[in-house]
């Protein structure tokens, strides 16, 4: 078998709609990306006008990068932090309350390696309520981080990580299981 480069190059695998949206987007991100730390609402509200649905007190930094923001869906309370990329290529879902935090990587896409035309797949991805992916941990295309999973720092998770479970590593290996304490 034998890549057509050249294919793969020169696919189009968005319509002129999603072309267009993701140019104005790339026109309007500099008011994303400049504006003060605390104006979460801005940013959710530029978010909103390019189609991210996002529950109440929704916090994204600026300096993450949301690359296609109407394949964005946060729940209440969900956070992403400084740095992280959301490479929302497919529709990625972050439920109430979980956090990504800092340079953290979700990856809603990738390529058909079998497929000499390399075809773009769309998988999107999803991570649960309670969830937390730690700074420069990565979530590959088409997996679901569990309900209140912690996806530890760096970690490389290419496949779905058990609900309350903890994984670490390259390739992320559950380490142990989380439990919450009852607070003061």
């Amino acid at each position: 078998m034998t890549l057509d480069i050249t294919t793969a190059r020169s696919a189009r695998p968005y319509s002129r709609r999603e072309y267009l949206g993701r140019a104005l987007w790339a026109l309007v991100s500099p008011l994303f990306r400049c504006s003060p730390r605390p104006l979460f609402g801005w940013r959710n509200l530029l978010l909103r006008v390019f189609g991210a649905r996002l529950g109440h007190g929704v916090h994204v930094d600026p300096g993450a990068r949301i690359e296609i923001p109407w394949n964005l869906e946060m729940g209440d309370h969900a956070a992403i932090g400084a740095g992280v990329w959301v490479y929302s290529l497919g529709p990625i879902r972050i439920g109430a309350r979980a956090t990504v935090s800092h340079r953290a990587h979700l990856c809603g896409g990738t390529h058909d390696y079998s497929d000499p035309n390399l075809p773009l797949q769309r998988t999107g991805l999803c991570v649960g309520a309670d969830a937390w992916v730690c700074s420069d941990a990565f979530v590959g295309p088409g997996v679901t981080v569990g309900e209140g999973a912690v996806v530890g720092a760096a970690a490389v998770a290419m496949r779905d990580v058990e609900p309350w479970t903890v994984v670490a590593g390259n390739p992320a290996r559950m380490v142990k299981r989380r439990e919450l304490r009852q607070a003061d």
